[in-house]
C-alpha cells in the first residue's frame, strides 16, 4: 500500500508537468495553424528578407519562435518550425542566430513579390552598371542591415575603382555620389571617407533620413553593428534621439559633409560615369549609390477637405498636441505608433480609422500596447471605416451602417506612399515587375574590377 502511494506520487510529479506541456504545445500549435490559415486566405507571403527553414534539419526546439521579437511570425507545427505570419517578418535574423542546428537561412523574396523594388546583383548593383542600391529600397529592413549594406557596398566600389585606376573627365568628377543620409547612406559616406574616396552625399530632408521623422522618443530596435570610423555599436534598444545623436557625432568627428534639403531630380549615365541633377546644382561621379527609402511621396486619400492645414502625413512631436480631438487613418505600425503617442498626451481624444476588420501586419509590441490603450479608454478603433470628407471642425467617415461625423481638430493619414518607381525608371533601373531571376537584361555582372563606365 505504501509503495503504491509512493508510485502514485511520483507518477503525478512527472505526469502533471508533461500533461501541461502537452496541452500548452497543442494550444500553441492550434493558434499557429489558425494564423497560417489567415495568412493563406490573405495570400500573404514574405515581402523581402525572411527566414528559409530546412525542415530536414529542424529539430522543433522552438528556439527560433522565442527569439523572434515580432511575435507570431514563426511557430512549431507538426514538430518542425514554420512561418505562419510571413507579412509580419521584417528580417531581424535573430531566429537564424538562435537555431542550434543551423536549419534557418535568411533569404530574400523573389523580385516579383515587390514590383517596386529594383532587381539587384549580390553586390547591390542595379541593371545600370555602377549604380548601386542599398538600404530600404533594396528590400532590407532594420538599421543593422542598412548600415552593413552601405559599408559593404562602398568596399565593392573601392575595389572596383582601384582596378580602374585614376578617374578621368576632370577634377569635378567624384568617385561616388551617395543619395540619401539615412542609416545606409551615412554608413556608406563614412566608409567612403575611411577608404579615401571623393564623394558627395545628398539628402532631400535632414541627416538621419526616415529615422529623423519617427515620433519623438520612439524606440528603435537594433543589434550590435560595426559602424565605419566609430567601431562596434552594441546597444540593443535606444530612442530615435539617441540614435540621431550618435550619427551626428560620427559625422562630426569624421568631417562628413551632407548636402541637406537638396532633392535629386535626375540621374543620367554618361561617358565619364553619371550626372546627378538636383534642385540646386549638378554633380558628376563615377559611381552612384542610392540609399533612399521605399515610401516616396505620402499617398493621399483624394477626399474633400484633405487640403486643409489640419491634415498631416507624418508625426514629428506628439507632445506638441494636447487637449485635441484626433483622427489617425491607417492600419500599419506608423499609424499605430502615432496614435499611441498622441493618446498619451494630456486631454487628447484619439480615434483610429481602419478599413479592415482587424490589424494583421503590425508588430506584436504595437498590438499589445494598442489593446492596453483601448482597454484603458485612451483611444478607440473604428474598424471597417473610411474617411470620406474632412471639415473644419469634424471628419465624416463611412461605416457599415452609413456615415458618422466625428468632432475633430487634427487628422493624420498613414496610407503608405507612392514608391519612387518613376524616378527609378528615369534612371534606367529595372524593377521586380520585370520578374528577372538573374541579371537584368543588357547588364553584365562585374566582379571587383573595372567596368566600362570606369
Amino acid at each position: 500500500m505504501e509503495s503504491s502511494l509512493i508510485y502514485g506520487v511520483f507518477t503525478l510529479v512527472f505526469a502533471v508537468p508533461v500533461l501541461l506541456h502537452w496541452r500548452r504545445t497543442r494550444r500553441r500549435e492550434a493558434d499557429a495553424l489558425a494564423a497560417a490559415e489567415r495568412a493563406q486566405v490573405a495570400a500573404a507571403r514574405p515581402q523581402a528578407q525572411h527566414p528559409h527553414i530546412d525542415v530536414s534539419h529542424c529539430i522543433g526546439c522552438g528556439a527560433c519562435v522565442d527569439a523572434c521579437p515580432e511575435g507570431d511570425v514563426l511557430a512549431v507545427v507538426g514538430g518542425t518550425a514554420a512561418i505562419v505570419n510571413p507579412q509580419k517578418c521584417i528580417g531581424h535574423g535573430l531566429c537564424a542566430d538562435a537555431c542550434p542546428v543551423g536549419a534557418i537561412e535568411i533569404v530574400m523574396a523573389p523580385p516579383s513579390m515587390s514590383a517596386d523594388l529594383p532587381v539587384l546583383t549580390a553586390e547591390g548593383e542595379t541593371s545600370v552598371e555602377n549604380l548601386f542600391v542599398v538600404g530600404e529600397l533594396s528590400g532590407l529592413a532594420l538599421i543593422k542591415n542598412a548600415v552593413n549594406q552601405g559599408r559593404d557596398c562602398i568596399d565593392v566600389v573601392a575595389a572596383r575603382l582601384a582596378v580602374a585606376g585614376p578617374r578621368s573627365g576632370g577634377s569635378d568628377v567624384r568617385d561616388v555620389c551617395i543619395i540619401g543620409a539615412g542609416p545606409a547612406g551615412l554608413s556608406a559616406s563614412l566608409r567612403a571617407i575611411e577608404r579615401g574616396l571623393s564623394y558627395v552625399t545628398l539628402e532631400q530632408d535632414e541627416l538621419g533620413g526616415t529615422v529623423a521623422k519617427y515620433p519623438r522618443r520612439k524606440l528603435v530596435m537594433t543589434s550590435p553593428v560595426e559602424f565605419p570610423l566609430r567601431g562596434r555599436f552594441s546597444k540593443l534598444e535606444l530612442s530615435k534621439e539617441e540614435l540621431l545623436r550618435f550619427w551626428a557625432g560620427a559625422a562630426r568627428e569624421a568631417g562628413l559633409v551632407v548636402n541637406q534639403r537638396e532633392r535629386v531630380r535626375e540621374i543620367r549615365r554618361d561617358e565619364d560615369g553619371f550626372t546627378v541633377a538636383t534642385e540646386r546644382s549638378v554633380y558628376r561621379s563615377r559611381v552612384v549609390l542610392l540609399a533612399i527609402g521605399r515610401r516616396g511621396t505620402p499617398r493621399r486619400l483624394g477626399i474633400p477637405g484633405e487640403e486643409l492645414p489640419k491634415v498631416m502625413y507624418s508625426l514629428l512631436d506628439a507632445e506638441a498636441y494636447t487637449d485635441c480631438r484626433v483622427l489617425v487613418v491607417g492600419g500599419g505600425d506608423s499609424a499605430i505608433e502615432a496614435a499611441l503617442g498622441l493618446a498619451h498626451q494630456r486631454g487628447n481624444r484619439v480615434t483610429i480609422s481602419y478599413r479592415r476588420q482587424e490589424f494583421s501586419r503590425i508588430k506584436e509590441r504595437n498590438a499589445k500596447n494598442l489593446r492596453e490603450a483601448v482597454r484603458r479608454g485612451r483611444l478607440q478603433v473604428l474598424y471597417g471605416s473610411n474617411p470620406v470628407e474632412v471639415r473644419q471642425e469634424s471628419v465624416v467617415l463611412e461605416v457599415a451602417d452609413g456615415k458618422v461625423e466625428l468632432p475633430n481638430d487634427y487628422v493624420w493619414i498613414f496610407a503608405g506612399g507612392t514608391p519612387p518607381s518613376e524616378f527609378l525608371e528615369g534612371a534606367g533601373i529595372r524593377t521586380g515587375a520585370c520578374e528577372l531571376t538573374g541579371q537584368a537584361a543588357g547588364h553584365q555582372k562585374t566582379t571587383p574590377g573595372a567596368g566600362p563606365g570606369l
